[in-house]
């Protein structure tokens, strides 16, 4: 049944105290053996994505963190403001494992047949934990990675690829034909330029530096907004009216971009309107907000008629709706093109012990374009 599987190994955990404080730290936990229907993985790759960092964080203010111990095994500490501890009193007191998916090698497997099939294997998984040098998951929720991949290369190969898949999806299911993204040359957003181009979807591109516009027009982006640019409305305007986009998929959250969008997709619709109504059009404008790069209000003017929506949007609701069949075809799909238009970057690779050192937290808690990280727990 097993290979080389350790009697104990390290996790990553993550403390909310009663008095405020959050502790990060690495725990020393058991290794099970395997039931007959589940596999064993020595995790060799797992990204800090944004949606690991509300439960790594806790809504810390990460300028207080403090780090003791030894190098092998620090403890970070930082004061979590009163606000968010209002929000956590579900997870005080309970150390929480961290990490949503990752990739690596089954050490050990059950009895069953399909088991046995994966050992040696390597696999991608989403089960949660994945901050740990050994994840026991259920074999069934393992995806074979191609022949000659690495793990490093099937360990972002759930969230942002079924995202990419999902804002696709979601827009075909609610009758738009054209989709805007934000935070556009992020690693979710370069895949999703790679799908739009592949299924002839329009995409209008948000980014914020110049850089990031040339990271996506060399990846075959056609429409490209900058929105720093002293044009930005008007050159996101020009491109809803060439792309007919009534849909929006907004990572930032915060601050006034959602209704700009809306805004811009009225100037859009009215721009080819026969006759004035003082409701506006009558196309639905939908902007989904999905993630939080920016946590403060989102504010909006009401300039956008009255056929509008302004909502939130996540993966796990939409592959319930699709039902287990179509998941699975959506994560073959991602297995074939894995290092075609799922593929990753990251730009740089650390240990458990590594990401718990404050330079790199310092880089990763940013949410920076290019600045995304790689943990292997067993490096």
């Amino acid at each position: 049944m097993t290979t080389d599987k350790p009697s104990t190994a390290k996790q990553l955990r993550s403390l909310v105290k009663p008095d405020g404080t959050l502790e990060l730290s690495l725990a020393v936990v058991d290794v099970p053996d395997p039931a007959p229907n589940q596999v064993l993985i020595r995790v060799e790759a797992s990204p800090v994505n944004p949606s690991d960092l509300g439960l790594l964080f806790a809504g810390a203010d990460m300028s207080t963190a403090t780090v003791s111990g030894p190098d092998d095994s620090p403890v970070v500490t930082a004061t979590i403001p009163p606000g968010a501890m209002r929000t956590l009193g579900g997870r005080v007191g309970t150390s929480l494992p961290v990490g949503n998916e990752g990739a690596g090698t089954v050490v050990a497997a059950g009895s069953s047949d399909a088991a046995q099939a994966l050992l040696r294997a390597t696999v991608a998984i989403a089960g949660g934990s994945m901050y740990a040098q050994y994840r026991c998951v259920d074999a069934s929720h393992c995806l074979v990675l191609p022949e000659g991949s690495v793990a490093a290369d099937g360990a972002s190969s759930f969230v942002n690829p079924l995202t990419a898949l999902g804002m696709v999806g979601t827009m075909r299911n609610e009758g738009h034909t054209a989709l805007v993204h934000t935070a556009a040359a992020s690693n979710l957003g370069q895949m999703l330029n790679r799908l739009c181009i592949a299924e002839a979807v329009p995409l209008v591109n948000i980014v914020r530096k110049p850089e990031q516009e040339e990271i996506l027009r060399s990846g075959g982006a056609t429409y490209v907004c900058n929105s720093t640019s002293p044009t930005f409305m008007e050159d996101l305007t020009q491109a809803l009216v060439a792309t007919s986009a009534t849909l929006a998929f907004d990572a930032i959250g915060g601050g006034k971009l959602a209704g700009h969008i809306l805004a811009c997709m009225e100037s859009a619709a009215t721009s080819t309107a026969a006759e004035y109504s003082r409701y506006g059009s009558t196309t639905h404008k939908q902007v989904y907000i999905y993630g939080g790069l920016d946590r403060g209000p989102t504010e909006f003017n009401r300039n956008f008629g009255m056929a509008w929506g302004i909502g939130g949007w996540l993966l796990t609701p939409f592959l319930q709706k699709i039902g287990p069949e179509t998941f699975q075809a959506l994560r073959q799909r991602v297995a074939t093109e894995l290092k075609t238009t799922f593929a990753s970057t990251y730009s740089e690779e650390v240990s458990l012990a590594q990401a718990l050192q404050l330079e790199a937290i310092a880089v990763y808690g940013k949410q920076a374009t290019g600045e995304k990280y790689l943990i292997n727990p067993n490096k």
